[in-house]
This record gives structure tokens, sequence and C-alpha cells, in this order.
């Protein structure tokens, strides 16, 4: 079903707003997905933070650009579907991936993160991305690190000195003059 001007302006403007605060983007040729495949991939989307839609290439041009995603506007050809990661860069990568390896029709055609274009093939450096909970375990790691380098340090000088404790004196405060 064809859609009146208004319905248009819509669409634009609610992927627009998308785009606007989407950390990354993937086009996708879908044909020959079934509606059930389709119904599975929009549900997993909405679970994972992503914002999955079919919409004409010019509706898709407009909505972008402004954006940093205006330089994938040469490259919208053909029926794509548009997967907009909108909680953690990563999301729509690992979506698009998983489903293609259920069906060979699904192919990425245009990776975009921070403004620049990527070939389609980077849909797995995007998916390989850690998720926001795995993102902050590393962190926390590495912020943990240097405390437990010092208690060990602190440690082997206790053994070294025969096992005691060590004593760290406060440095003394300057008199006021």
């Amino acid at each position: 079903m064809a859609l009146n001007l208004s319905q248009k302006q819509e669409v634009v403007a609610e992927l627009a707003e998308v785009a606007a605060k989407a950390h990354s983007l993937i086009a996708a040729e879908y044909a020959g997905i079934t509606v059930g495949q389709m119904t599975a991939m929009r549900k997993k989307a909405r679970e994972t933070g992503v914002y999955l839609r079919v919409v004409k290439n010019t509706l898709a041009s407009r909505a972008v650009a402004g954006t940093e995603y205006e330089c994938v506007q040469d490259k919208l050809v053909g029926p794509l579907l548009y997967a907009f990661s909108t909680e953690e860069p990563g999301a729509a990568g690992r979506l698009i991936k998983e489903f293609a390896k259920g069906n060979d029709k699904l192919q990425a055609k245009v990776v975009a993160l921070g403004g620049q274009v990527y070939p389609a093939s980077h849909v797995d450096v995007l998916a390989s991305l850690p998720t926001l909970d795995q993102a902050l375990a590393m962190l926390a790691r590495v912020l943990s690190e240097p405390a437990s380098m010092f208690a060990r340090a602190v440690k082997a000088v206790a053994d070294q000195q025969g096992g005691g404790e060590v004593a760290v004196e406060a440095p003394a405060e300057a008199e006021p003059a």
C-alpha cells in the first residue's frame, strides 16, 4: 500500500529521530525472508535495543540527511532493511549476523558507525563489539588492577622484611609559617 505525503513525512521524521540518536546502522538486503523469520527478527530487535524498519530508500535517504549517517545516502540501492543500534553500537551487528546464519538471503550491504561507511564484511567486527555489561566488566578489571598490584607489592615487601606488617608513615605536616 502506497503512503500519502503526510504518512511519508511521519516516516521520515521518525527515522530521522532514531538516526540522530543511534550508535550504528546496518542496511541489509532482505528479499526472500519469510514473514515468520521477519517477525522473529523484529521481536529480537525490540529485545536488544535495535530499531528495525523496512522503508523506501528515498525516505531513508531523506531521514539520514543531517545526521552522521548521511554518508550512506549514495549506497542505498535495492530493497533494504535498516537496523539502527539505539542502546549499544554492536547490537545491530549481532542481530543481522545471528539471523543471516539461518538465512543466506539476509545480507548486509552497508555498515556505518561514527560517520564512516564500512564494507558489509564489517558486520562481524561490529557484532564482536562488547555489550554494555561486558564493557563495564572489562573496565572494572582494568580499574582494579592497579590496586591489586599495589597490594601484591606491599605483601612482597612485608614478606621480605620477615613476615611482619609494613608500617607506612604519614608525611610530617608542615608547620604554619
